[in-house]
């Protein structure tokens, strides 16, 4: 990376002009003024006793030496301005274009597992679930690109009180079926059931829960049954598993969302023994009005931690059971290096719980991370939680379907789509208009979700990042037509616009190694839109195909092929699709 390849020149000229210090390299916060700086003159300062800027001046004539610097100065009160020749820039593109990683710093023997999605089964995806899904999907493409080995797991929650509602209502509505014969036998028989059904069965169940008292607690019962087998609740399980399983996959296929597994709760309930009995081998776990739980507040805390409940007064498993059996599992399953949860900022309290009690007992390694990545809710123009106009919780794909038919009536005005291509295309820039409005944010932070800016061609929008790839597609398309040879090396800086240009390219691996350190995809959102950017100036300030120069013609050409590709490389890791043209 540039930065450091910076801070070792700078260490080597602190040291030959008599100073043991390790510098720091930043990107200039006054590119008006220099490319890159070095404050470190002013901890050497306290260090050797002598004015910073002397020291800058000192260090600043020894960079001067070196060719790969324009200009090296010291600048009072004790910063070092560095500006790097063109031909040292030319050389960096060029080596940035002969890396398979295309400068992306690597982190290689990490081994990390996200939780992420979390939907409940029987349930049908609603905007809710969008954020945890977009985001999960992207930290993951971005670990990958980072040399990590990355898995995501949804995390299904299918084995809870959501489950046991379904099965009562179920229950009251169709008592003949073999299910709820308590003499239940495999082979009696399963109803088939459909999405559409399920659909409309838990709204109404949980509905009806919170004003019946006596289904509530049926509701209950057929939970606790559940997850102590009940052989005709296993097979009616097993098929709302299957219908509510397909359904929840054609919807985050839609989003270009995967999981390489689709564990839930049900999976980790073989491990709950286990994990009860470490508690109590360890004398964690005691009795509490019926329940058990762990005592996991610290005397550092500034604000009450409750103890965990880990079994309910009934002996029923609740969330944070689950969620603790489930890090045994993973650590059998996968022994990895970290494992992060992508989830609502709400559930921050409940995850200080649960990775408090799991390193109370030691479930996983004291070196494995568990982190809690949270982030903020979608919200509408109005500040609120997003709703539809009747002003309910709109479903996922309404929303997908509401933006992918938007753009379509925007390709279609158009008309520069071929017509067999006009769906999917819209279906992209719809996917990409969702995606990057949320990831552009600060995770952790609210936001807006404004339809008409997410689509618009111009601004910070992911509409805006595909038109440049279709711009640039429209150059290499007209080049080859010319019968032009797009190199992959020869860069040369003939134009400022052209080392603006070169200079985000090679500058891109600290946006990389930023949103991998601080999990955060809007840090490659905002490094892309700057390049985006970069690159319209550069094609509205300088000729490319009609250049009549022919070695700076192929020096623009091949900018113009790896400009495409960092985009892309970039658009990649947010879980965006290119198109070939808008």
């Amino acid at each position: 990376m540039i930065t450091d390849i910076l801070a070792e020149k700078v260490s080597a000229a602190f040291s030959e002009a008599g100073y043991d210090i390790t510098a720091a390299v930043t990107l200039s916060d006054r590119p008006d003024l220099c490319q890159f700086q070095c404050n470190s003159c002013f901890a050497a300062s306290k260090q050797y006793r002598k004015a910073p800027f002397m020291i800058a001046d000192e260090v600043a004539a020894v960079l001067a030496k070196d060719d790969v610097f324009l200009k090296a100065e010291g600048v009072k009160p004790g910063f070092i301005n560095m500006t790097l020749s063109d031909a040292y820039i030319s050389q960096l593109t060029a080596d940035l274009a002969a890396d398979e990683d295309m400068g992306i710093p690597q982190y290689t023997g990490e081994k990390i597992v996200i939780d992420y999605g979390g939907p409940n089964v029987a349930k049908p995806l609603h905007v809710g679930h969008l954020r945890s899904a977009i985001i999960g999907q992207s930290l993951k493409l971005i670990a990958r690109k980072c040399g990590c080995e990355a898995v995501g797991d949804t995390h299904l929650g299918d084995w809870g009180l959501q489950i046991g509602l379904v099965i009562a209502e179920l229950c009251d509505r169709h008592p003949e079926w073999a299910v709820f014969s308590p003499d239940y036998k495999d082979g009696d028989g399963v109803p088939e059931l459909s999405a559409e059904m399920l659909t409309e069965v838990y709204p109404a169940a949980s509905a009806r829960s919170k004003v019946d008292d006596d289904f509530r607690e049926k509701a209950h019962t057929a939970t606790f049954d559940l997850q102590n087998r009940r052989a005709g609740y296993i097979a009616l399980w097993k098929e709302i598993m299957r219908v509510s399983g397909a359904d929840l996959k054609s919807n985050y296929d839609k989003l270009n969302v995967d999981f390489e597994y689709w564990y839930g709760e049900s999976d980790a309930d073989a491990y709950i023994p286990e994990l009860m009995d470490i508690l109590d081998k360890q004398g964690l776990s005691y009795e509490s009005d019926g329940a058990l739980v762990v005592d996991v507040a610290e005397e550092t805390d500034k604000a009450p931690v409750p103890p965990v409940i880990v079994r309910k007064s009934d002996g029923s498993s609740i969330y944070a059971t689950t969620d603790l059996a489930t890090i045994i599992q993973r650590q059998r399953d996968f022994a990895p290096t970290k494992i992060w949860y992508v989830v609502d900022n709400r559930q921050e309290m409940h995850l200080t719980q649960v990775f408090r009690c799991a390193r109370k007992a030691h479930l996983v390694p004291d070196e494995v991370g568990l982190e809690f990545l949270g982030f903020g809710t979608m919200n509408g123009r109005d500040g609120k939680p997003y709703k539809t106009r009747e002003g309910g919780i709109m479903r996922l794909s309404d929303m997908i379907g509401t933006v992918t038919e938007a753009a379509l009536a925007r390709i279609e005005e158009q008309g520069n789509v071929p017509a067999d291509s006009r769906e999917e295309y819209a279906r992209r820039i719809g996917v990409a208009a969702i995606k990057f409005g949320d990831l552009v944010n600060q995770r952790s932070k609210d936001y807006i979700f404004d339809m008409d800016k997410f689509l618009s061609a111009e601004g910070k929008t992911g509409v805006y990042i595909l038109y440049t790839v279709s711009r640039i597609n429209s150059i290499l398309r007209k080049a080859a037509a010319q019968g032009l040879d797009i190199p992959d090396s020869g860069y040369a800086v003939s134009a400022d616009c052209e080392r603006d240009l070169m200079l985000s390219l090679i500058t891109s691996g600290m946006s990389w190694r930023l949103a991998f350190a601080e999990r955060a995809p809007s840090y490659l959102c905002e490094d892309v839109y700057q390049i985006c950017v970069l690159f319209s100036r550069f094609y509205h300030d300088v000729r490319i195909l009609d250049e009549a120069d022919e070695a700076v013609r192929r020096s623009r050409l091949a900018l113009c092929a790896l400009v495409k590709k960092m985009i892309v490389s970039h658009l990649d890791a947010l879980g965006i699709e290119t198109v070939e043209m808008m």
